[in-house]
């Protein structure tokens, strides 16, 4: 049924139609309205069974989920930000335990300093945790994605999050296909729980394991990975046959056959990436690209076979690993290893800074042009960053820098620091 919506209330909607019979919640924005609503949903009876349940904490939060799903119900939470830092311990619980959960993530940034806008730090700060990840290029595939993550999350016994941007998609209102509930059973069968909880049968669960089997228990959270490169797209394809639409899978390419250049992304910048894509290809020039929907597995093959002929690469990445090259841009290598291919980096919309359409249209004028440098950060106010350069190297004193760096955005760069960058 199409409606006008929020996208965490369609997320909520959609997540009630997979009749979990356990939520766990704790308000961190920007997640608060998808659990708020399907609070509404038990209240009124119309998620029934569930138990919902309020919780102290996420780490409580995901202890709830972890008890729950051992003890045989199908079970959801979602999350953001330092609420996923704050669970940390227990995701690895969760997946080493082999419990079925599924997490929304409503991508934020991680402080400090305090930031409530968008980025994928959180999310990707959790990439090793043995959790899948996917993520939604917008509501649509992110209400599809919940579907799809109990079907997935239940055939592995293994937690799936799927991951949406914050506030450029959960507070978003657009025209969405909430699907009915006979179409979900249709594709969701009933939980079949591998175990229950039985007094009379008594199981003990996150035993201690020692040197003898510690590698072959964590190669087998490896092999559930592995076979969830080959469900993942016989899901999509399912699901495409029963809603009659295209969502989910792997990676999704874009105007890629012929392209010389290929842009990789993940999440909602996916769209103006697109129309980007569109008005280039209007100038004459061969670009394309590809949005990861799964980062965990790494769709190495499929991103493989996507690539075509493109000569040059650009990773936009939307979490910075410090020091390094960044988070994305290395699984991109050696997936192409071995290709012709120049891969760059690129980061972008860290802390909810806008990607325009104008800033990609530059950078991928230079990445044409051969002047694009390995490593770019987009848009950055270089003028201030030198402020603070020289100002550290005038005044050596311990403590944060944001701060100065607002001062001097509010007030001003002088001009002589202005001309040094």
């Amino acid at each position: 049924m199409l409606s006008q919506i929020e996208g965490s209330r369609g997320v909520a909607e959609a997540v009630a139609r997979c009749r979990p019979e356990v939520v766990s919640a704790y308000p961190i924005s920007p997640q608060t309205h998808i659990v708020e609503a399907l609070s509404a949903l038990v209240k009124a009876g119309r998620l029934s069974p569930c138990e919902y349940l309020n919780v102290e904490s996420e780490f409580a939060a995901m202890s709830v989920a972890i008890g729950a799903s051992a003890a045989g119900a199908r079970t959801y939470t979602a999350t953001a930000s330092q609420g996923l830092l704050y669970m940390a311990e227990a995701l690895y619980n969760a997946s080493g335990l082999g419990l079925p959960i599924v997490m929304t993530v409503a991508n934020r940034a991680i402080g400090a300093p305090i930031n409530i806008w968008n980025d994928h730090s959180d999310s990707l700060s959790q990439r090793d945790s043995g959790w899948i990840q996917l993520y939604a290029q917008d509501n649509q595939e992110a209400l599809d994605l919940h579907i799809q993550a109990f079907r997935l999350a239940e055939e592995l016994s293994t937690p799936v999050m799927v991951c949406m941007d914050g506030f450029v998609l959960t507070h978003a209102f657009e025209r969405l296909d909430v699907p009915e509930a006979a179409r979900v059973d249709a594709f969701l069968p009933p939980y079949e729980p591998r175990q229950v909880l039985d007094p009379a049968d008594p199981v003990s669960m996150g035993a201690m394991v020692g040197p003898d089997a510690y590698t072959e228990v964590r190669y087998l959270s490896h092999e559930k990975h592995l076979r969830a490169l080959e469900i993942i797209p016989r899901l999509r394809a399912e699901f495409t046959a029963v809603f009659g639409r295209d969502s989910g899978g792997l990676v999704r390419p874009y105007r890629h056959d012929d392209a010389g250049i290929l842009v990789i992304a993940m999440g909602s910048v996916l769209g103006t990436l697109e129309d980007t894509v569109d008005e280039l290809r209007g100038d004459g020039m061969r670009v394309g690209a590809v949005g990861l929907t799964s980062f965990r597995p790494f769709p190495a093959d499929a991103l493989r076979a996507a690539v075509g002929p493109a000569a040059r690469v650009v990773v936009v990445e939307r979490a910075l690993g410090v020091g390094s090259c960044g988070i994305v841009t290395p699984e991109v290598r050696a997936a192409l290893a071995g290709l012709p291919v120049e891969v760059h980096t690129v980061f972008a919309g860290l802390g909810g800074r806008p990607i325009t359409k104008a800033s990609l249209r530059a950078l991928l004028a230079d990445a044409a042009a051969g002047t694009l440098e390995p490593t770019r950060f987009l848009d950055l106010r270089t003028d201030l960053v030198a402020q603070e350069l020289r100002r550290m190297r005038r005044v050596r004193r311990s403590g944060p820098i944001a701060e100065n760096l607002l001062r001097d955005l509010h007030q001003g760069v002088p001009s002589d620091v202005a001309a040094e960058s």
